[in-house]
């Protein structure tokens, strides 16, 4: 669940997200959204920020004070960590974001986590007072790092699951991001509708100053271009009328009516 909330907050693709390192996680405050980095190396094209929500985040720091920490004890307990080939000890982390390690070996290593590859990333580990722990935030039930492509089988299996009780429910990790980014372009044109006092026609007509939604979200997705987001979801949204994809409370958008919108696209089935 925790994953499907932080997956579904960022837009973040399954790689980036799913090989996320603890540290890298904002610290719980007191804001609506946070935001963090996108490592060059686990990026489809080069490093950016990801934001996450006040909410998402709480349920991430849920799993790791929970389910996580359970799953790490019992693998310190077996001595699990201490027989993990090739692992690195993370010494310090600079604010630049330049990671100093000793190796199983005792030698002394440093890379910048900008360029560590998912691999590189599930070697490292974290030394606490309760001993060696993965510095991954995605763990096994087992404690050792989950391979960000299991995310698909952990997804396929829910379906099933949900299948065989008689609910017509199917999701994917890459579904998440194709949600995020509708329900962020509905929200962002609604709240400029609302600051600039505009109705949905005039809206259209200041089509040059909606611009700028769409580049907040290409930067979200960690798009090359503005066009490759236009390209991908301004067909969705196009011909239809802004009113019926917003409620009138203060949520301004109609997830079910985003689910339909989805599934009718095809955007949905992108295992991309």
């Amino acid at each position: 669940m925790a994953y499907a909330d932080f997956m579904y907050s960022t837009g973040l693709r399954r790689r980036e997200g799913g090989t996320l390192l603890t540290l890298e996680l904002p610290e719980v405050g007191a804001t609506n959204y946070y935001s963090g980095r996108v490592g060059q190396a686990i990026a489809k094209r080069h490093g950016y920020f990801f934001y996450v929500s006040h909410g998402a985040l709480q349920s991430v720091n849920g799993y790791r004070n929970g389910q996580r920490n359970l799953a790490v004890r019992r693998a310190q307990q077996r001595g699990l960590y201490d027989r993990v080939p090739g692992r690195r000890i993370i010494q310090q982390v600079s604010r630049r974001r330049e990671v100093i390690w000793v190796e199983e070996d005792g030698r002394r290593g440093k890379g910048s986590l900008d360029n560590l590859k998912a691999t590189d990333r599930a070697l490292l580990y974290l030394e606490t007072d309760e001993g060696l722990e993965p510095a991954m935030l995605w763990l096994t039930e087992a404690g050792l790092p989950l391979k960000y492509k299991d995310w698909t089988k952990i997804f396929e299996r829910a379906s099933d699951r949900c299948e065989s009780m008689g609910l017509r429910v199917y999701a994917t990790p890459h579904m998440l991001r194709h949600s995020m980014a509708l329900r962020m372009l509905v929200s962002l044109h609604n709240a400029l509708d609302k600051r600039l006092g505009l109705t949905p026609d005039e809206r259209r007509h200041y089509e040059n100053v909606y611009g700028q939604v769409w580049q907040m979200v290409k930067d979200m997705l960690g798009h090359r271009s503005e066009q490759i987001t236009r390209d991908t979801y301004l067909e969705p949204l196009r011909g239809l009328q802004l009113e019926s994809l917003l409620n009138d409370n203060d949520n301004p958008v109609s997830e079910e009516r985003l689910a339909e919108l989805s599934a009718r696209t095809g955007l949905i089935l992108d295992a991309a």
